[in-house]
């Protein structure tokens, strides 16, 4: 044991107990990670204009200051998915544009805050390629992505990747008796390969995505080779399954198995780690916060969480080891007993100075009118019957893709229209859903009840394509028992985007049955039907039936593995985003006044009740909830507000 740092030293500041206790021969490294800023660098949630304690860079970068104070030597790096998320990102990517020489926002306040290096994620690539080039050309900082290439790059060199697939920074570190050292820092990035399918319609033809895994064992013999002392891998990629599979989304517990790779920066999942959600993963130990006994951490989502790795490393003749290591990820807010939430850090000045003048923009932009609702538009209840938020977005998009078939060969075939929840709570919190009043209806509005910059597409399936599209959103449901009282309704593992509800049909959810499909869209059980009553204008829908589907970019590429719907069946790749389509929609009516339908609900199951959770705010709608029998039991310990049905 090395003697601890004098109590002159220990008085002035509140060192890590690394940098305090290290021997003349050790050196405390912290690193420390944002991930999945999404464009939230105010504390500001543009979709209800009002400022929030729960998320923001100005935030994130208060702790920041502090936890470099509280180390000798420290680094910081962004996990990706930086430059797409709110009204922010498209009032830039589509309202104001990037001309040469602009420093995007996002960028200008990383800069501000002093990121070392970022990768990145797969929504970089929402707005194009060009779009994506001039908004990474004002970083300070490298931007790494070692499994996306050039098209046709069959033996990637660093020429050949998007963007470097990996950074290596000098540095000296001071050690344990004060004197300095250099150290090489090799960081590498990576993206879920999936990102080539979310977004085809930017990349196909010019980009290709490799295997997460495969990357990094081409790459970091490379970077050893090099001369890193310390290899870290900014993994865009989720703590999920041990077993390593080929083209993985989420890979970083085979990540870290690739021999070279140090530490790990985890994130796309938008969750926290270390913490309880990983205690039952295979070679995770969610206590420690270590991936195959190395230090990892994911920082949560939107500036909520700084992600924290410290390395006590040696140095021994002219090598380095990591000796010890901890993981944690602390947050900027909190709630109170009475689930109030409580900012645990205030503004930093510098990082809201160097966005003012965007965020001022944005909220002029948002404020627009583009007309006006007689209903309240919120999605309280999206996911236990009809809503009247989804019911927009999928009038507007059946709306804009008759107008486009009109006088093709689709235009005599049966029209429906598909649309998803995107905020219906689930990790983001009990403050995650639409609520717009009636009155005007502004962009902010369109942009919450459609949260990604989708374009409209339009596919042609058959009626056992649609019955499997319907049963692959049914996997949001438990499978109940006849009888029972208060189970749980909703699966917490499935993606509210993912429950898709399909307007020109009218069908019925059997929830004693098995999901068919699982959560990740493999099939679970492939006799159960839960979709029952299936018709179209009064008709048993077969088979052999032909239809039409408005729908999205994300989903008609075949994002939310929806099985045999997607292969092939794209008849309108349309030049405009589903928002694009709402804000049309709603001028030309001017006003709206959207009635309740009678698409889908529930078969009736006789002394059988169940739960969900909602937000608070849902208590003022939840007398407008007639199609379904509904008592509210009161806050549970997350905040959500704990409501009874009657099946």
């Amino acid at each position: 044991m090395c003697p601890a740092a004098s109590p002159k030293v220990a008085l002035l500041i509140k060192l890590h107990p690394f940098t305090a206790r290290a021997c003349p021969h050790q050196a405390h490294l912290r690193i420390m990670e944002t991930t999945d800023l999404h464009m939230h660098v105010y504390p500001y949630d543009y979709y209800s204009d009002r400022p929030v304690d729960t998320v923001g860079l100005a935030r994130t970068a208060t702790i920041i200051e502090a936890f470099r104070a509280e180390a000798a030597n420290s680094i910081l790096v962004d996990n990706g998915d930086f430059l797409q998320g709110n009204p922010m990102g498209d009032y830039i990517a589509y309202e104001r544009g990037m001309r040469e020489g602009d420093v995007h926002p996002v960028i200008a306040a990383m800069n501000a805050v002093g990121f070392d290096a970022a990768t990145l994620g797969n929504h970089e690539f929402d707005y194009g390629l060009d779009f994506l080039g001039k908004s990474l050309s004002g970083a300070a900082f490298p931007i790494v992505c070692a499994n996306v290439t050039r098209k046709s790059a069959t033996k990637p060199t660093r020429d050949q990747t998007y963007v470097a697939p990996y950074a290596i920074l000098n540095r000296t570190v001071a050690m344990g008796d004060g004197t300095e050292h250099s150290i090489r820092i090799g960081l590498i990035g990576f993206v879920p390969p999936q990102v080539m399918t979310w977004n085809r319609r930017h990349l196909e033809g010019k980009l290709e995505a490799r295997d997460i895994v495969e990357a990094a064992e081409a790459w970091v013999p490379q970077m050893l080779e090099e001369g890193c002392d310390l290899i870290v891998a900014l993994s865009h990629s989720g703590i999920a399954e041990a077993t390593r599979t080929e083209m993985m989304e989420n890979a970083s517990v085979p990540l870290a198995e690739v021999t070279g790779i140090d530490a790990l920066m985890t994130g796309h999942s938008h969750l926290v780690f270390p913490s309880p959600t990983f205690a039952d993963h295979p070679a995770v130990d969610a206590e420690a916060g270590t991936i195959h006994g190395k230090p990892a951490v994911m920082g949560g989502f939107w500036g909520s969480h700084m992600g924290l790795v410290d390395l006590l490393l040696e140095r021994d003749g002219g090598t380095w080891r990591v000796v010890t290591a901890q993981s944690e990820a602390r947050p900027i807010s909190k709630r109170d007993r009475n689930r109030s939430v409580i900012p645990l850090v205030g503004d930093h000045g510098d990082v809201l100075d160097a966005v003012r003048q965007q965020h001022e923009e944005t909220l002029v932009y948002v404020r627009r009118a583009v007309g006006k609702t007689a209903t309240p538009l919120h999605s309280y209840f999206a996911l236990v019957t009809g809503d009247p938020s989804v019911q927009l977005v999928l009038d507007a998009q059946r709306w804009y893709v008759a107008q486009m078939l009109a006088g093709t060969e689709y235009e005599g075939l049966p029209l429906l229209s598909a649309a998803a929840p995107f905020k219906a709570g689930g990790r983001a919190g009990p403050e995650h859903y639409t609520d717009v009043p009636s009155g005007d209806l502004a962009i902010k509005h369109v942009a919450d009840l459609y949260l990604y910059p989708n374009m409209i597409r339009a596919v042609k399936v058959t009626g056992a394509q649609l019955r499997d599209w319907l049963e692959r959103s049914a996997g949001l449901f438990n499978r109940i028992t006849p009888g029972s009282h208060d189970a749980p309704m909703h699966d917490p593992a499935f993606a509210s985007y993912n429950f898709d509800v399909i307007d020109g049909v009218r069908y019925r959810i059997d929830l004693s049955r098995p999901s068919r499909f699982g959560v990740q869209g493999e099939v679970l059980n492939p006799a159960s039907r839960r979709i029952v009553d299936l018709e179209y204008l009064g008709r048993p829908v077969t088979d052999a039936m032909h239809f039409i589907v408005a729908t999205n970019s994300f989903r008609a590429a075949g994002g939310g593995a929806f099985h045999g719907a997607f292969d092939g069946t794209i008849v309108l790749d349309a030049p405009d985003t589903n928002r694009d389509a709402i804000v049309r929609y709603i001028a030309e009516k001017g006003a709206i006044a959207l009635a309740p339908k009678d698409t889908w609900g529930f078969r009736p199951m006789p002394g059988t009740t169940v739960t969900f959770r909602t937000g608070p705010r849902a208590a003022k709608h939840a007398r407008d909830i007639a199609d379904v029998a509904i008592e509210e039991i009161g806050l549970d310990e997350d905040g959500f507000a704990l409501y009874r049905m009657t099946l």
